[in-house]
């Protein structure tokens, strides 16, 4: 099978020796693009359209035209992208011909309405185009329609049917039956999308899907880079940050050549965010800064840093700036946490209590678990601030349980900590030990060392030995020290009954015992549990 570089070059030097007919120009220029040379690939395009403009095949030459116009869309380039667009219209009208191309101008169009604000219209014409998609059989356009249909659905608050109509498109995608720049758009819109509603679960499954599919091309240059950002997210997320840190260096190497590339500055933002986490913070500040000059906000990343530097004035301007600048419901419920955190320190308890109150109000909207976890986060830590302990652990515990549903294990003990306050502002200290313990275990494993420094000094060195178990595991073996079922304990805590047997699993292994009853057992003799009386 001859590679997508190889390909590239033998088309380049068939061209170079006699001019290409426009369909192999259209060869070349796909491959061009696929290797990383967008400047070529546009150039190449634009002669195949003149090649048919000049065969008088106008149906091909507005098809060409439409991609064209879709192409200098992604730039700053939007008057050409609109001459293209009527260009194409014209043409294809000249044509006569209701071929698959009416539906590509229908998806340069929708995206042209989308940037124009006429967000009703492109949903219209992308379920048009979609439909002439699988009126022709045409799999690339089916799927380029319904990904885009699926996002503006999404953006009007449609979820669910958004979201159907993404994964519609990725099955399209993950089965080989999209051509490789189509697939390439679809994975990269839908993890788009996926980012904006914080769905951790399906951005994992969808990233695994492209990791594989751009190991399948080593000579693919676009998407490649994307998908290294997204890994580093995901890994990051799982709290595997020396890994997470490796793919985004190398998402970075991959981005910066050739220069330009969008993604570039998310990759530098993404390396700033794990040294900020690894208390690296000269690493950080510049990392920030590089992001900044590529394009790529640092924020709210940045004002965090200020926060761990202890500049809290300049914390507090900079998250207050982006708040009153920021619309974007991905960008502003970032912001909203970080504004939580930074004000709280800050003493403007008036101001974390409206970011809280307004993230809350976006994870309602939204309801993904990721977003529910950091708005009870949110509302918990507000709830101490104001003196109600009893609602900031009630609030805690509904993130910690989320956070650990999603194997988030940072943000799980970032609120293990905000329950161990509560705890010991109700008097409970042993309750306060054991979450204080836990959380420690977990930053030590993570390797933040900030958060661990700030805390080793108050975990109370008289706690009974838990035996590396997590303060859920704890939870989880007093339950089962009474005899309860996995269902029962799943009920009780709010949790799946896998999800317990996945705890009871985790206990025995620490504990090395291989029942019920030895765990129970254990737990009596080294004061994990009260014996009976």
């Amino acid at each position: 099978m001859v590679g997508l570089r190889r390909t590239y070059e033998l088309l380049r030097e068939r061209d170079r020796e006699s001019p290409l007919a426009p369909p192999e120009l259209i060869e070349l220029a796909a491959a061009a693009y696929l290797v990383g040379k967008d400047h070529d690939s546009l150039a190449t395009l634009i002669r195949a359209h003149q090649g048919f403009v000049q065969q008088r095949d106008f149906r091909r030459a507005g098809g060409i035209a439409a991609r064209i116009s879709s192409i200098l869309m992604n730039g700053a380039n939007a008057a050409q992208a609109a001459g293209w667009l009527a260009r194409a219209a014209r043409l294809l009208d000249e044509s006569g011909d209701p071929g698959v191309e009416r539906g590509y101008l229908l998806v340069a169009d929708a995206r042209h309405s989308i940037i124009s604000g006429h967000v009703e219209q492109a949903a219209d014409k992308f379920a048009e185009a979609a439909a002439i998609g699988e009126r022709f059989g045409d799999s690339d356009l089916t799927s380029l329609a319904r990904q885009g249909h699926g996002r503006v659905l999404i953006e009007r608050g449609e979820i669910d049917r958004g979201i159907a109509l993404l994964d519609e498109a990725m099955v399209a995608a993950t089965a080989g039956e999209l051509s490789t720049i189509i697939a390439g758009i679809v994975y990269c819109s839908v993890l788009s999308a996926c980012a904006d509603l914080f769905d951790v679960g399906r951005a994992r499954e969808w990233t695994e899907a492209l990791t594989r599919w751009c190991d399948a091309q080593p000579d693919l240059v676009p998407y490649r880079g994307e998908c290294l950002v997204h890994r580093a997210e995901v890994i990051s997320l799982r709290g595997v940050w020396p890994e997470a840190l490796h793919e985004a260096l190398l998402a970075c190497e991959r981005l910066g050549e050739p220069p330009g590339q969008p993604a570039f500055g998310a990759a530098l933002y993404q390396v700033a965010e794990l040294h900020r986490l690894r208390g690296e913070l000269d690493e950080a500040e510049g990392a920030y800064r590089r992001a900044a000059e590529s394009g790529r906000s640092p924020q709210p990343g940045l004002a965090l840093l200020r926060l761990a530097q202890n500049r809290r004035e300049d914390a507090a301007a900079s998250i207050g700036r982006v708040l009153q600048e920021v619309q974007h419901r991905r960008v502003r419920t970032r912001v909203l946490s970080a504004a939580v955190e930074i004000m709280l320190a800050c003493g403007d308890l008036a101001a974390a209590r409206s970011a809280a109150g307004e993230l809350d109000t976006h994870a309602r909207t939204l309801g993904t678990p990721f977003l529910r976890a950091a708005a009870a986060h949110a509302q918990g830590a507000v709830a101490l601030a104001e003196g109600d302990a009893t609602a900031a652990v009630a609030s805690c515990r509904t993130a910690v349980t989320l956070w650990c549903e999603l194997d988030v294990p940072y943000e799980a003990a970032r609120a293990q900590v905000l329950i161990a306050q509560a705890c010991r502002v109700l008097g409970d200290k042993d309750s306060a030990a054991l979450e204080l313990e836990a959380a420690c275990r977990t930053f030590e494993q993570l390797g933040a060392k900030l958060e661990l420094a700030g805390l080793r000094p108050s975990v109370e060195t008289t706690t009974p030995r838990a035996a590396g178990l997590t303060a859920r595991e704890l939870q989880v073996l007093r339950l089962v020290a009474t005899g309860r079922t996995n269902r029962s304990i799943g009920d009780a805590l709010h949790l799946s009954e896998k999800t317990v047997a996945r705890h009871v699993a985790n206990i025995f292994l620490k504990l090395d015992v291989s029942s019920r009853a030895a765990a129970t057992a254990y737990a009596f003799e080294h004061g994990l549990i009260a014996p009976p009386t």
